[in-house]
Protein backbone atom coordinates (compact mmCIF):
# COMPACT_ATOMS: atom_id res chain seq x y z
CA UNK A 1 0.00 0.00 0.00
CA UNK A 2 2.70 2.39 -0.99
CA UNK A 3 0.17 4.78 -2.57
CA UNK A 4 -1.49 5.24 0.84
CA UNK A 5 1.56 6.98 2.31
CA UNK A 6 2.49 10.64 2.70
CA UNK A 7 0.67 13.31 0.75
CA UNK A 8 -1.36 10.85 -1.34
CA UNK A 9 -2.77 9.38 1.86
CA UNK A 10 -3.60 12.84 3.16
CA UNK A 11 -5.58 13.56 -0.01
CA UNK A 12 -7.32 10.19 0.29
CA UNK A 13 -8.41 10.98 3.87
CA UNK A 14 -9.56 14.41 2.73
CA UNK A 15 -11.64 12.80 -0.03
CA UNK A 16 -13.10 10.28 2.46
CA UNK A 17 -13.96 13.13 4.84
CA UNK A 18 -15.68 15.14 2.11
CA UNK A 19 -17.57 12.05 0.89
CA UNK A 20 -18.80 11.29 4.42
CA UNK A 21 -19.86 14.92 4.91
CA UNK A 22 -21.74 14.81 1.61
CA UNK A 23 -23.46 11.57 2.65
CA UNK A 24 -24.51 13.26 5.89
CA UNK A 25 -26.35 15.84 3.79
CA UNK A 26 -28.10 13.15 1.72
CA UNK A 27 -28.86 10.55 4.42
CA UNK A 28 -30.81 11.54 7.52
CA UNK A 29 -28.64 10.97 10.55
CA UNK A 30 -26.06 12.61 12.67
CA UNK A 31 -23.15 10.17 12.93
CA UNK A 32 -21.53 10.49 9.51
CA UNK A 33 -20.48 14.07 10.16
CA UNK A 34 -18.40 12.93 13.13
CA UNK A 35 -16.71 10.28 10.98
CA UNK A 36 -16.08 12.94 8.33
CA UNK A 37 -14.44 15.15 10.94
CA UNK A 38 -12.25 12.24 12.09
CA UNK A 39 -11.21 11.54 8.48
CA UNK A 40 -10.35 15.20 7.88
CA UNK A 41 -8.25 15.36 11.06
CA UNK A 42 -6.54 12.09 10.12
CA UNK A 43 -5.75 13.56 6.69
CA UNK A 44 -4.29 16.71 8.24
CA UNK A 45 -2.17 14.71 10.68
CA UNK A 46 -1.01 12.41 7.87
CA UNK A 47 0.07 15.39 5.76
CA UNK A 48 2.02 16.94 8.65
CA UNK A 49 3.44 13.84 10.36
CA UNK A 50 3.69 11.37 7.44
CA UNK A 51 1.98 8.56 9.37
CA UNK A 52 2.05 4.92 8.31
CA UNK A 53 -1.06 3.11 7.13
CA UNK A 54 -1.67 1.24 10.40
CA UNK A 55 -1.29 4.43 12.43
CA UNK A 56 -3.65 6.27 10.08
CA UNK A 57 -6.35 3.62 10.45
CA UNK A 58 -5.93 3.47 14.25
CA UNK A 59 -5.95 7.26 14.40
CA UNK A 60 -9.20 7.40 12.38
CA UNK A 61 -10.77 4.67 14.53
CA UNK A 62 -9.97 6.30 17.85
CA UNK A 63 -10.77 9.83 16.64
CA UNK A 64 -14.15 8.55 15.38
CA UNK A 65 -14.94 7.08 18.79
CA UNK A 66 -13.73 10.12 20.72
CA UNK A 67 -15.54 12.65 18.51
CA UNK A 68 -18.81 10.65 18.29
CA UNK A 69 -19.05 10.02 22.04
CA UNK A 70 -18.02 13.61 22.85
CA UNK A 71 -20.70 14.92 20.50
CA UNK A 72 -23.29 12.56 21.99
CA UNK A 73 -22.47 13.77 25.50
CA UNK A 74 -22.42 17.42 24.42
CA UNK A 75 -25.82 17.13 22.70
CA UNK A 76 -27.29 15.19 25.64
CA UNK A 77 -26.23 17.94 28.07
CA UNK A 78 -27.30 20.76 25.73
CA UNK A 79 -30.33 19.54 23.76
CA UNK A 80 -31.39 21.47 20.69
CA UNK A 81 -34.57 23.40 21.46
CA UNK A 82 -37.28 23.17 18.83
CA UNK A 83 -39.15 26.21 17.54
CA UNK A 84 -42.34 24.16 17.73
CA UNK A 85 -42.03 21.51 20.47
CA UNK A 86 -45.63 20.30 19.95
CA UNK A 87 -45.19 19.71 16.21
CA UNK A 88 -45.61 15.92 16.41
CA UNK A 89 -48.02 15.97 19.37
CA UNK A 90 -51.40 16.74 17.87
CA UNK A 91 -53.27 16.15 21.13
CA UNK A 92 -51.22 18.77 22.96
CA UNK A 93 -51.80 21.24 20.13
CA UNK A 94 -55.57 20.90 20.67
CA UNK A 95 -55.51 21.95 24.34
CA UNK A 96 -57.63 25.06 24.72
CA UNK A 97 -59.73 24.49 21.60
CA UNK A 98 -63.51 24.56 21.81
CA UNK A 99 -65.11 21.57 20.08
CA UNK A 100 -68.56 19.98 19.67
CA UNK A 101 -69.69 16.76 21.28
CA UNK A 102 -70.26 14.13 18.55
CA UNK A 103 -71.43 11.31 20.81
CA UNK A 104 -72.98 12.19 24.15
CA UNK A 105 -70.58 12.08 27.06
CA UNK A 106 -72.20 9.70 29.57
CA UNK A 107 -70.58 8.40 32.72
CA UNK A 108 -67.49 10.41 31.82
CA UNK A 109 -66.90 9.05 28.31
CA UNK A 110 -68.04 10.05 24.81
CA UNK A 111 -66.67 11.47 21.56
CA UNK A 112 -65.94 14.98 20.30
CA UNK A 113 -65.38 16.32 16.79
CA UNK A 114 -62.01 17.97 16.25
CA UNK A 115 -61.61 19.27 12.72
CA UNK A 116 -62.64 16.38 10.47
CA UNK A 117 -62.02 13.61 12.98
CA UNK A 118 -63.55 12.30 16.17
CA UNK A 119 -61.66 11.78 19.41
CA UNK A 120 -62.56 9.83 22.54
CA UNK A 121 -63.45 12.35 25.23
CA UNK A 122 -63.45 12.11 29.01
CA UNK A 123 -65.18 14.64 31.17
CA UNK A 124 -68.51 15.67 32.69
CA UNK A 125 -71.71 14.53 30.98
CA UNK A 126 -72.66 16.53 27.89
CA UNK A 127 -75.25 16.20 25.14
CA UNK A 128 -74.59 15.86 21.40
CA UNK A 129 -73.89 19.27 19.86
CA UNK A 130 -72.79 20.95 23.12
CA UNK A 131 -69.55 22.88 23.05
CA UNK A 132 -66.73 21.79 25.33
CA UNK A 133 -63.12 22.87 25.79
CA UNK A 134 -60.19 20.47 25.58
CA UNK A 135 -58.07 20.72 28.75
CA UNK A 136 -55.76 17.71 28.37
CA UNK A 137 -54.77 15.06 25.84
CA UNK A 138 -53.18 11.65 26.18
CA UNK A 139 -52.76 9.50 23.10
CA UNK A 140 -56.09 9.39 21.23
CA UNK A 141 -58.13 10.60 24.21
CA UNK A 142 -58.89 14.15 25.26
CA UNK A 143 -60.19 15.48 28.54
CA UNK A 144 -62.88 18.14 28.21
CA UNK A 145 -64.75 20.60 30.39
CA UNK A 146 -67.95 22.58 29.74
CA UNK A 147 -67.51 25.98 28.09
Amino acid sequence: MEWFQGLDAAWAWLAIGIALAALELVLPGIYLIWLALAALITGALTAVLDLGTAVQVLNFFFLSLIIAFSAKRFLRDRPIESENPTLNHRGIQMIGQTVKVAQAIKDGEGRVTVGDSEWIAHGPDAKVGERVRIVDAKGAMVTVEPV
